[in-house]
C-alpha cells in the first residue's frame, strides 16, 4: 500500500482530486471533526483516527459501504490494518506521519514534518496530479508481515506446503536493564541495490528443496522503539525447512544488504556500523 499525507488549508480538496485519479482501493483517513469526513468518493474507505484503543463502532450499508469511529494505538497501527486490503492511503490533516507528504499554502515547512515532502503548492488546484501520482508510485510502499503472508499463500507449490514461518524484527528499547533507552532508529539504504540484493537472497533460498516462496522487506526512515523494522516470510513443505530458511534469510539480509542504521538513545546518536 502507498500512503500519502496532505497538509494545509486545501488538503481535503486535493485529497478528493487525488482519489479520483488513483487506480485501486483507497482508504482516506481524516482528522476527527474535519468536514471532509462526510461523504466521500466512490470506492474509498474513510476512517477517523484517534490515539487510544477502545471499542470500534461500524455502520454497514446494504451495498457494502461502511463507516466507523473508534480509537487506535497510533497511525502506524492504522496503516498496518489497512495495508493488506488497500492500494493507497490518503491521510488528511495529520502532521506527524513518516510518509510521503504534500504541503499546501504557507502553514507548514518541510522541516515541520517527518515525512519526505514530494510536492508543495499554494493550493490544491496548483498541484500537478500526474506528477503527484508518479511520485507516490515511486515512493516506498507500506508493507506488513500480514501482507507478505497472504502473498506466499498464492505461490506455486502452495498445495504442497505444510508450514508458513515468519520473522519480525522490532526496535528494541533496551538490550539490558541498565542500558540507556533507545528512542528510535533511522535506516537508510542504497535505493535499488538493497532491493535487488534482497530479491537475490529470496531467489537463492527458494531454490532449496521443500521451500516454495521467500519474501522479505526492510522499512526505512525513522522507526520508534517498539515498532516493526523488517520481515521475512517463508512458505515450505515442512516446519524444519521453514524455520531454517527464516533464520538464514534474516541473517543474510543483515550481513549482505546495504542498509545503514543510526541509533538515538537518551544520551547520544551514532551510526551503528561505526561502533561494530
Amino acid at each position: 500500500m502507498h500512503p500519502i499525507s496532505i497538509l494545509g488549508p486545501d488538503a481535503d480538496r486535493l485529497a478528493d482530486r487525488l482519489v479520483e485519479r488513483l487506480d485501486g482501493r483507497v482508504a482516506v483517513v481524516t482528522r476527527a471533526g474535519d468536514p471532509s469526513t462526510d461523504g466521500g468518493a466512490v470506492g474509498t474507505t474513510r476512517l477517523d483516527a484517534e490515539t487510544e484503543p477502545v471499542t470500534t463502532e461500524l455502520a454497514l450499508s446494504p451495498d457494502g459501504t461502511w463507516s466507523g469511529t473508534g480509537r487506535t494505538a497510533g497511525f502506524d497501527t492504522v496503516l498496518d490494518r489497512l495495508a493488506p486490503d488497500h492500494d493507497y492511503c490518503v491521510a488528511v490533516g495529520h502532521t506527524r506521519l513518516r510518509v510521503p507528504t504534500v504541503l499546501l499554502g504557507d502553514e507548514y515547512e518541510a522541516e515541520d514534518v517527518p515525512g519526505t515532502v514530494i510536492a508543495s503548492a499554494a493550493s490544491a488546484a496548483a498541484v500537478d496530479l500526474d506528477d503527484l501520482v508518479a511520485s507516490l508510485s515511486d515512493a516506498e510502499p507500506w508493507i506488513t508481515v500480514e501482507e507478505l503472508t497472504e502473498r506466499v499463500r498464492e505461490a506455486p507449490g502452495e498445495e504442497r506446503s505444510g508450514a508458513i514461518a515468519t520473522f519480525t524484527g522490532r526496535v528494541r528499547a533496551k538490550d539490558a536493564p541498565e542500558d540507556d533507552r533507545t528512542s528510535h532508529l533511522a535506516f537508510e539504504k542504497y535505493e535499488g541495490v538493497a532491493r535487488e540484493r534482497m530479491d537475490a537472497i529470496s531467489e537463492e533460498l527458494t531454490e532449496r528443496p521443500g521451500v516454495f516462496e521467500v519474501l522479505m522487506h526492510h522499512r526505512t526512515g525513522v522507526i520508534e522503539a517498539g515498532e516493526d523494522i523488517v520481515f521475512v516470510v517463508v512458505l515450505a513443505g515442512h516446519r524444519e525447512e521453514a524455520f531454517r530458511t527464516v533464520e538464514d534469510g534474516i541473517n543474510r539480509l543483515k550481513d549482505e544488504v546495504p542498509i545503514f542504521k543510526k541509533e538515538t538513545t537518551e544520551r547520544e546518536e551514532f551510526w551503528v556500523h561505526q561502533r561494530e
